[in-house]
Order: C-alpha cells, then sequence, then structure tokens
C-alpha cells in the first residue's frame, strides 16, 4: 500500500473558476488584450514543468498526445476495453488534472510528489492502446519510456523536492549541494545579477568542478542588451572556481512569451502598458531582470486597469536556496463591489501602519499607497493559485517606488467553501461558527496580510556609494537597547541574506500583522463588521490560524528535518507561539474520535484575544521585523528554526500528532479554468468558454488552454 499522501483521491475536489460576467462586461479592446496576455501567460507557465522534476515535461507531453487523439468519454471506452476498471480509469483522469493543476508531478503546495492510483501495467495498457500510441507507436514508445520509471518511483528523494539528497530540483544539476547554491549566490551578487530567472548547473571539468548558470531567454547567443555597458555573459573565475553565464533557457518558451506580449501591445489602454509590455519583452527575449524591474516600475504606475496583470519569474517559495523564481502569469478582471473595500483599507494604511509594534525608523520613511483591487482570475498559469498576490518582489523597488496588492475573488470564493463533515480538530460548537465566518475573516487576513503584512516594514541598507538609508549613529535595536549594528550592503537583498527560510519567514511576518491588526475595529468595519459579528469574525480568524498550524504538520518531512510549504511553516510557527504564551489561550489535545482513531482538539479562549494573545504576537512579531530590518540571519535563522522544530519532546508531541493529521487529512481542490480563443476569417472574434467542474472537464480545458505548441517547443520539452 503506498502512503495515501503519495496519491490524489478519485473524489478529490475540483471547482471552476468561474469569470463569465466579468469577461462579459470588458470592451472589445479588453478582451482581446486579456485574450494575448493569457496565451503568454499559458505558454510561460509550461516553464514550470522544466522546473519541477526531470520527468514532468515528458509525462506532459505524453498525455497531451493522448487526449489531442481523443476525448475523455472516448478514451474511456478504451480503458474498458484493456481492463481498467471504472475507479482506476476516474484514478487516470484525476492524475492527469493533477498534473495539469501543479504543471509537474510534485504538488505546488506542500511540494511532494504525486503518482497514478492504478497499477503500472493498467496504465500501460492504456498508453499503448490509445490512438495516439496506434498513430506514431515510435514516438509515444520512446515518451513512455523516457518518464515511466520515474513516474511511478518513490525512492526517499524523490518524494519531495529539495536539494542534494533531500530531495528532487531542476532549478539545480542533481550534483549540486546548499554549498554549490551559496558559492553560486556570492558569484551573481558579485555580477549585481539576480538569480531570479536563472538555473544552476555543476559538471566535472578534468577533476575540478565548474558551474554554469542558465539565463531564461528566447536569445540563445551572448550579446549585449539594451542599457548595458556591456554583455554579463561570458566565462569567470570566482574564488577558484570557474563560472560560466550564458542565455537561452526554456528559449523556445521565452520566444513565446515574448511574441504574445508584443501582440497585446496593440491592445493597451495606456502608455503605462504599452511601456510595460514592452520591457516585459525585452526582459523575455534577452534574460534581463533589470528589463523586467523596469516593466514592474510601468505596472506599479498603471493605476485601476479594468484588466490586471502580472508575468514572469516571481515567487521563490520552490527553490530550495530561496532565490531563484517559478514562472507565473496571471490575467484578471477588476471586482469593481470588493476593490471599494480594499480601497478603503488602503486610505487607512498610514493611521493603521503606526499601531505595528515596532519602533517609527523601522517602518518604511513614506507609505507609497498602492493599487489593491479583487479580481476575477480569467487565467493563472503555474504551478498553483493563491487567494491574494502582493508584487513586485524587488526589495529596492518595494521600498522606494511602490507595490500592488491583489486578492483574487473568485478563488476565494470556491477554495475556502468547507463542508461540516469535513471540518476536522475543531469542537463542535466552533464549527457552525467556523463555516459561517471562515470566508469573511479570510478576507480581511488577506487584505492585511498583503497590504500591510508585505508592505510594511524597512530594510536598512548601506549602498555601493557607501550611502545609509537610515542614520546609524542614532537607531537603536529595540530588542537589546544598542545602536544597530548590521545591515545590508550593495547588491544584498532579502532574498540572498535569508535564502533558505525567506519566503517562510517573511510569510509569517505577513501573517502575524494580520493577526494582529484584525483586532482594530476599523479595520473590521471597513469590510462591513460591527459589533458581535465582528468579534466572531476575530475569534474565527484566530481559529482559523491556529487549526492551520495543526493542518501545517502534513507539510513537514520527519525524515529529513525540513518543511515543504512556506506558508504551512509559517502557521506552525505561530501556533507554537501562541500555545508558548499559556494562559489558556490555546488548548491543543490528543483525543480518540468517533472512529477509534486518533485524533485531536484546537481551542481557543475568546476572552484572551485580545489580551494574551495580542501581547504574544506583539512580541513575537517585532523579533521578526528587527530581525529582518538589520539582516541579522543569524539571529533570524536561530529564532525561525526555533519555532519551527517538530519533535516529540515538550508539552505536545508534535511527530505523533503529524500522524493523526496525515490520517485526517482532505485533499486540496483543484481549479478549472475558462479558455479564451481568437475565430474569425480576420481574428475579430473572441470567445470565452467555461467548463464544468468535473475531472474530464478539467483535462478538456488543459488540452485546449496550455499546448498549441509548436513542434520546436514539443521538441523542448522532450529534452
Amino acid at each position: 500500500m503506498v502512503d495515501s499522501q503519495y496519491y490524489l483521491p478519485n473524489e478529490i475536489g475540483v471547482a471552476a473558476l468561474d469569470c463569465t460576467e466579468a469577461f462579459r462586461l470588458l470592451s472589445p479592446q479588453e478582451k482581446m488584450y486579456a485574450h494575448y496576455l493569457s496565451r503568454a501567460a499559458w505558454y510561460g507557465g509550461l516553464a514550470v514543468l522544466l522546473q519541477t522534476s526531470p520527468e514532468s515535461a515528458n509525462i506532459f507531453v505524453l498525455l497531451q498526445k493522448i487526449f489531442r487523439k481523443q476525448t475523455p468519454e472516448q478514451l474511456e471506452q478504451v480503458a474498458t476495453s484493456t481492463g481498467l476498471s471504472s475507479e482506476e480509469y476516474q484514478a487516470f483522469l484525476v492524475y492527469a488534472a493533477g498534473l495539469y493543476a501543479n504543471m509537474g508531478n510534485y504538488k505546488s503546495f506542500g511540494d511532494t510528489k504525486f503518482i497514478p492510483n492504478l497499477p503500472k501495467d493498467k496504465l500501460k495498457a492504456l498508453v499503448k492502446a490509445s490512438r495516439a500510441f496506434q498513430d506514431e507507436p515510435t514516438e509515444m514508445e520512446a515518451l513512455w519510456d523516457s518518464c515511466s520509471c520515474l513516474l511511478y518511483s518513490l525512492e526517499d528523494r524523490q518524494k519531495q523536492l529539495g536539494l542534494g539528497k533531500k530531495g528532487i530540483t531542476t532549478y539545480f544539476s542533481g550534483n549540486c549541494s546548499l554549498e554549490d547554491a551559496e558559492l553560486a549566490q556570492k558569484f551573481l551578487d558579485s555580477k549585481k545579477l539576480s538569480a531570479y530567472n536563472t538555473r544552476l548547473f555543476k559538471r566535472d571539468k578534468e577533476g575540478k568542478a565548474c558551474y554554469e548558470v542558465r539565463l531564461a531567454s528566447a536569445v540563445q547567443k551572448d550579446c549585449t542588451v539594451e542599457g548595458e555597458c556591456k554583455s554579463f555573459c561570458g566565462s569567470f573565475t570566482f574564488e577558484g572556481k570557474e563560472f560560466t553565464l550564458k542565455r537561452g533557457d526554456y528559449a523556445p518558451l521565452m520566444e513565446k512569451v515574448s511574441h504574445y506580449l508584443q501582440q497585446a501591445q496593440a491592445y493597451a489602454a495606456n502608455e503605462n502598458q504599452r511601456k510595460m509590455l514592452e520591457e516585459y519583452s525585452r526582459s523575455f527575449t534577452f534574460g534581463s531582470v533589470d528589463a523586467h524591474k523596469e516593466g514592474s516600475r510601468y505596472w506599479i504606475k498603471d493605476k485601476g486597469p479594468i484588466v490586471e496583470s502580472y508575468i514572469g519569474f516571481i515567487e521563490s517559495y520552490r527553490d530550495p536556496f530561496g532565490s531563484r523564481g517559478e514562472f507565473e502569469g496571471f490575467v484578471a478582471v477588476v471586482n469593481k463591489a470588493m476593490s471599494e473595500r480594499f480601497a478603503k483599507l488602503v486610505s487607512s494604511a498610514e493611521v493603521l501602519l503606526p499601531e505595528l509594534p515596532w519602533p517609527r525608523e523601522f517602518e518604511k520613511d513614506t507609505f507609497l499607497k498602492p493599487d489593491f483591487t479583487s479580481l476575477d482570475v480569467l487565467t493563472f498559469a503555474g504551478s498553483g493559485i493563491p487567494a491574494g498576490i502582493n508584487i513586485p518582489n524587488y526589495d529596492d523597488i518595494r521600498q522606494s517606488e511602490g507595490f500592488k496588492n491583489v486578492s483574487l475573488g473568485n478563488v476565494l470564493a470556491v477554495a475556502y467553501a468547507t463542508q461540516k463533515e469535513k471540518l476536522t480538530f475543531l469542537e463542535e460548537e466552533d464549527k457552525d461558527l467556523f463555516i459561517k465566518w471562515k470566508g469573511p475573516s479570510f478576507e480581511v487576513q488577506v487584505g492585511l496580510h498583503e497590504l500591510l503584512g508585505h508592505g510594511s516594514g524597512k530594510l536598512f541598507v548601506q549602498d555601493d556609494a557607501g550611502k545609509f538609508n537610515f542614520d546609524q549613529s542614532k537607531v537603536t535595536n529595540p530588542e537589546t537597547g544598542e545602536l544597530v549594528s548590521s545591515w545590508y550592503k550593495g547588491s544584498e537583498t532579502w532574498d540572498s541574506k535569508f535564502s533558505t527560510i525567506a519566503s517562510s519567514y517573511e510569510e509569517c511576518r505577513a501573517e502575524c500583522v494580520g493577526l494582529y491588526l484584525c483586532l482594530n475595529k476599523e479595520v473590521l468595519s471597513i469590510f462591513g463588521h460591527e459589533g458581535q459579528d465582528a468579534e466572531d469574525v476575530v475569534y474565527v480568524n484566530w481559529l482559523s490560524m491556529v487549526r492551520a498550524g495543526l493542518l501545517g504538520l502534513e507539510f513537514y518531512t520527519p525524515e529529513s528535518k525540513s518543511w515543504r510549504q512556506a506558508h504551512m511553516q509559517a502557521r506552525f510557527v505561530i501556533l507554537r507561539v501562541l500555545l508558548e504564551a499559556g494562559e489558556g489561550l490555546v488548548g491543543l489535545e490528543e483525543v480518540t474520535g468517533e472512529d477509534g482513531k486518533a485524533d485531536a482538539r484546537i481551542t481557543l479562549d475568546r476572552s484572551k484575544i485580545h489580551t494574551v494573545g495580542k501581547s504574544a504576537i506583539h512580541r513575537f512579531l517585532c523579533k521578526l521585523q528587527v530581525l529582518k530590518a538589520t539582516a541579522d540571519v543569524e539571529g533570524g535563522r536561530a529564532l525561525y528554526d526555533c519555532y519551527s522544530t517538530v519533535d516529540d519532546s515538550g508539552a505536545h508531541n508534535f511527530i505523533r500528532l503529524r500522524e493523526t493529521v496525515l490520517l485526517r487529512k482532505d485533499a486540496r481542490k483543484m481549479f478549472v479554468q475558462a479558455n479564451t480563443r481568437v475565430s474569425g476569417m480576420f481574428g475579430q472574434t473572441l470567445t470565452h468558454k467555461p467548463f464544468n467542474s468535473l475531472p474530464p472537464g478539467f483535462i478538456v480545458t488543459a488540452t485546449m488552454m496550455i499546448l498549441y505548441c509548436t513542434p520546436r517547443v514539443k521538441l523542448l520539452l522532450l529534452l
């Protein structure tokens, strides 16, 4: 029996992201703009296959060939004739849907591998009986042989993403270690280059290690990019090691992305959008992060667009070192009614920021009011879809020029709908309240998390010219009472300094801001909550966080003592902080369920949230910000690693509780997105087609949307 965490259950939830009405209300120009941006996003999203595992791309191509030749209904007849039961065929469809949803065979949320929940010989029989195999037996046989072993393999290293012996990653070649990643980061820092759009490959050359850094770009040859005084590509010696910098990673895909961004320019609503797309296209053509940063500057200036989008190598959650970005592209339409609430929150930001528990000197000199909108997703290409986003992730832009926040309304509407019978680890009297207020409380938490969590806090920096952005002769560390003695220097960034813990640490800081500021009555009023309703929203928000901390144990791997999901590690840390606060604030008890199996119960004393709870978060949040601001990596790691520890000592046996969480876990929903297509003799008719919420519908939408690929792109995926 394979552990259930390594396959997707047949009854997994599949939900449609409805954007029909929002899309209908767009003008013809806006619809075409959204369409071409979506095409760019979907082509770029294919890079995620190559960022996930060695076998993901070939599995994807294998499935695409099968589903392009036969519909799921036609293929079911083939499956029956080859001896698959209805449950086994459903398991195949669910696996295929999971691969499309995660853009690879590792879960985007948790980073564990998933395999088909049917015997390998049954899947092989289905593949060989398919029309695709009958039409192209040689190519299909080669595809199957290239991925079938790894497709089912659950050797220890292949069970999760990781670096070296801890797991699989294709951001690095398989022989790279943490030491190699650290050396490469130092090299990139010395060249003032970001790691966001790179991968690292280590080779042996005459008994010596040499490194190749590949930049994602359509152009494969070395050339000078506009704005550069000279090309940064070439061969270099750094700390006695040979490094080669070269362009051309994902070249056919980046060429497609640039092409469709250029197509979208013709339908841009204003000059900021045109300039933004021009810079993005330049970035993906030449592999220039500086060009992407310039495009992000124009994006920030594009206030209140009807069609919102962002695209590029964005989030570093899945890089084991924490510096390389996974490709992501989204296109969404503004939800005006919900956006009004967020606009009010932005207007109140300057009043709310001083309430955060750190000295004024640790806050940004000026709060640059961002756009904060609620969007209905039309397209989200990548490994998964979040509920909210705060971007860009470039520290220098966020600190001095601004950022944007988005809440994805149609994601929130379906992702967090909860059935009472599936609510684990809560007291019966809490369940109805939880179901009633989970959505509204999460809306408040997302708003605060994105705007005032990720949007708050200063980083102390000394630039290359020696200039400080703070008065080092006066600013004191509130934790020690002494003058600040450390800061970021030159090209150092939050990600490059804190590397492996940066993502989770920052998510923890943002979650704490949400918990802390949701206690403010003005905030609750902005979201339409008053009186007892407001208190219930606060209670459910804190209860949700405590429960999420326990659920987070699913994403911890005891064998490697590592966390596989940044947000869930952050929530576990917060659970530990609140348990440590004592005084009966949070209760966590191991019990026996009605089925006679291990269970657990979480309790939260609502009368102590505003006192004991607030004080605990106040102290912890201040420490997080001070350590981040001062670039105190040693102190930050010591603090965060302490609260992240999962063991069987102390008041709670978290190792045993993890087994209970795995026993009671419920699979995350997968999303079905709509498709747009231009048709007609002159290419002027654009249609928007939603799909149903069943796994077969998921297969249809994936095959229609994701791969209108040229043979050249297919060849890339096969390599």
